[in-house]
């Protein structure tokens, strides 16, 4: 695995910062290049190790970083979420969509071994079986978000077919880590709600409580990541997108894990934009599929990851390791 190279895109976000870590663990410090549109803070950019600037529409650019650092693998994670998508739909279709292009295009150019690409729970839509939402089934998003990623795993798949790229993906439910702010999904409720416990013992969330949507801790959708990239190519039968799952659960279910830890914290409910959002996704996720194929386990459940999530918050604030 020395042997490779490895560039991730939007490494700056939630996700980014904890995979460039993992894959440094595996492939060496050296070997890891992250990046991302903006400079990210200097606590961060340490921890970040290789970095370059680089916006993903900019194939020029792309192509010096992947020349110069001889370039063999793209995680590809930058993108423009659900909630801020809304906001700027047409940018978020041209991010999302021309920038995975741009590195599908060099993957054939440069012949490089394998790409990942981040999909979502976004992809579902109101005519989705809401219950363990199966592998194959209608999807119509209604998001701008999950639009494009629809788009991008049928560009996966055509690359895959076509031109014989290893690209590989998971469809992510939400994700929740301790170690990066909420960067502009519908379920960063979930990470936000952990802060707001801590400093203030109060939570405004904005979905009704009983909205239950698929979750999974950060370390384990960085397992489940590695676990794909790492499986031989026999034996990855989807060229879309896996569904992967850990738990669901509603605000008021979190809130009630808190509760344990914190007695005193407590929630209510404004719902806004985000709950229309919401409600067009499933309530669970069947990810059958990723357990058969490449032997997926989740480690996580909820009281654990609170527990988890609450320590390291607070140290990292009070660190200032959290940006």
């Amino acid at each position: 695995m020395q042997s490779e190279r490895i560039l991730v895109t939007g490494s700056a976000g939630q996700l980014g910062v904890e995979l460039v870590t993992a894959l440094k663990n595996v492939y060496g410090e050296s070997n890891v290049i992250a990046s991302d549109v903006r400079e990210p803070a200097k606590n961060r950019k340490d921890e970040l190790g290789i970095f370059e600037k680089l916006d993903v529409l900019n194939q020029i650019r792309l192509n010096e970083i992947v020349e110069k650092y001889k370039i063999t693998q793209i995680y590809h994670l930058a993108a423009m979420l659900s909630a801020t998508g809304e906001k700027h739909p047409k940018h978020a279709w041209h991010l999302n969509v021309q920038g995975l292009i741009n590195v599908l295009d060099i993957a054939v150019e440069k012949k490089l071994h394998k790409i990942y690409f981040p999909s979502s729970i976004a992809v579902f839509g109101p005519t989705t079986p809401k219950d363990n939402t199966p592998q194959f089934c209608s999807m119509e998003p209604t998001t701008v978000y999950g639009i494009s990623k629809q788009a991008g795993e049928g560009w996966c798949n055509y690359y895959f077919r076509r031109y014989g790229v290893d690209v590989r993906s998971l469809r992510y439910p939400g994700l929740i880590g301790y170690k990066s702010m909420p960067g502009g999904g519908t379920t960063d409720y979930a990470v936000d709600i952990y802060h707001k416990a801590l400093y203030a013992k109060h939570y405004e969330c904005f979905l009704s409580e009983n909205t239950y949507l698929p979750m999974m801790y950060m370390d384990d959708a960085i397992k489940a990541t590695l676990d794909l990239m790492h499986a031989d190519a026999s034996k990855i039968t989807v060229r879309t997108s896996y569904n992967v799952s850990a738990m669901s659960f509603s605000p008021k279910e979190i809130a009630r894990s808190i509760q344990k830890f914190i007695p005193e914290f407590t929630i209510s409910y404004k719902p806004d934009f985000r709950q229309a959002i919401a409600d067009s996704w499933p309530n669970s996720i069947d990810d059958s599929q990723a357990r058969q194929d490449w032997n997926w386990q989740p480690h996580y459940n909820l009281d654990k990851m609170t527990e988890i999530m609450l320590a390291n918050i607070k140290i990292g604030l009070e660190k200032g390791t959290i940006v």
